[in-house]
């Protein structure tokens, strides 16, 4: 009877174990989606005379990030990727901690066969910004999208930013440029959130309201952001 209870202790204590090994994976699955976000960003604005204009960092209401979003299809095409948000308290001039949300469907250009690409939006009015905190937001339909311009210095079309446009950006095997992207629907990602935060949430709350604390995997993206205040 003493071993027979030795033994259930045992078989007890590896399934708890292996219950927290699991629990603690699925959440740095989240944390690592974050900060390959901030990897991204940083990349993109560290190469010469690539990356994103300043001035439109400094704009933009909300950025978008969706590392290694994956592409397939000839001619018309479609994609998937998970990413984050961050939205910017204009009157406190800081951003918000991030959310996680998902990107389905659309197309970038002309591609053939399968191929891995990180993608950046730039909200450039809060109207857009809106749009995806209501749901179901399609890009290109609920808010008009244009090829961001590339250069640290360059312009954007007015027009795009006066209407509470996006602007796309793409970077694949090394090369970055903006993109005429259309279509594409973004989601929020429950579970996502809730893994990071570890808490019931709105994307309100976590976007607009600022409810949660900015979670350490965030600390690279919001180190880069910071530099364009």
């Amino acid at each position: 009877m003493a071993k027979f209870k030795v033994l259930a202790s045992v078989i007890l204590a590896i399934v708890f174990v292996l219950f927290g090994i699991n629990a603690r994976a699925e959440t740095s699955k989240w944390a690592r989606l974050v900060e390959e976000s901030g990897k991204v960003l940083e990349e993109v604005q560290k190469m010469p005379d690539q990356g994103i204009p300043d001035d439109l960092l400094k704009k933009c209401s909300a950025i978008a990030i969706f590392p290694s979003t994956v592409s397939a299809g000839f001619i018309i095409g479609g994609q998937y990727g998970q990413g984050i948000i961050m939205v910017r308290d204009e009157k406190a001039n800081k951003w918000s901690a991030p959310a996680i949300f998902d990107i389905v469907g659309g197309s970038v250009g002309f591609q053939v066969g399968g191929e891995a690409t990180d993608l950046i939006l730039l909200f450039m009015n809060r109207r857009s910004v809106d749009g995806v905190l209501q749901g179901h937001f399609k890009v290109g339909v609920d808010a008009a999208v244009a090829a961001g311009p590339v250069g640290r210095k360059a312009k954007a079309d007015t027009d795009i930013q006066l209407k509470g446009g996006i602007l796309a950006y793409s970077r694949c095997r090394g090369l970055f440029a903006g993109i005429k992207l259309e279509g594409a629907a973004i989601n929020d990602n429950w579970a996502g959130n809730t893994d990071i935060y570890e808490a019931t949430y709105t994307v309100d709350n976590i976007l607009i309201e600022n409810k949660y604390k900015m979670p350490k995997c965030a600390e690279g993206v919001l180190k880069t952001l910071d530099q364009y205040k």
